[in-house]
């Protein structure tokens, strides 16, 4: 059921939202150039996806966690983008492609260890990975592994129907900031 609705709700954000998607990739092309982001990420069962985002940091910017990057990688487009979320609206259409869900654990690189390992022991890939969830609703970024697996596999085992529509309602209004940067 929750594939149905993931399916449905990025589909119906993708229609409505399509002229804001188009304003963004036109200032974008201003700001950076290259206004789509794309990067592989670890998906269910680890199987690598290509996560689809704006771009908010220069295109030189090295491929890290955003807790690995330099605060002055962001541009000012980018920082608009990160702090209204908008930048994630793009993963919508993993979404309908159904390598991502709505709510699930954040995808993470494959350069980052120490999570995969952390996640890989608590089961957190045998599930989708989400735009948000319980972690990002808490402000717990990448930073801190072994907790964000831990929250990651207690979203997955209590998730219902009520919790996977507060997720989504409290990042759409501004619940969590995001996977931190450095300053």
């Amino acid at each position: 059921m929750i594939r149905l609705i993931d399916f449905f709700a990025a589909f119906l954000g993708l229609l409505f939202l399509w002229p804001i998607l188009m304003i963004v990739i036109i200032v974008g092309f201003f700001d950076t150039g290259a206004p789509i982001f794309v990067q592989e990420r670890v998906g269910r069962n680890k199987k690598p996806f290509k996560l689809i985002k704006f771009r908010t940091m220069g295109i030189e910017t090295k491929s890290v966690a955003s807790h690995l990057a330099s605060n002055a990688s962001i541009t000012k487009l980018g920082n608009f983008l990160r702090k209204t979320k908008i930048d994630e609206l793009p993963q919508l259409i993993n979404v309908v492609k159904g390598e991502m869900s709505l709510v699930g654990p954040r995808p993470n690189l494959f350069n980052q260890e120490e999570l995969i390992k952390e996640r890989d022991a608590l089961g957190v890939y045998d599930v989708l990975p989400g735009v948000t969830g319980l972690a990002q609703v808490q402000n717990i970024d990448m930073s801190t592994p072994e907790l964000l697996a831990k929250v990651d596999k207690q979203m997955i085992d209590s998730l219902s129907l009520k919790d996977y529509f507060k997720y989504i309602l409290m990042t759409a209004t501004g619940s969590g900031s995001g996977d931190a940067v450095k300053k």
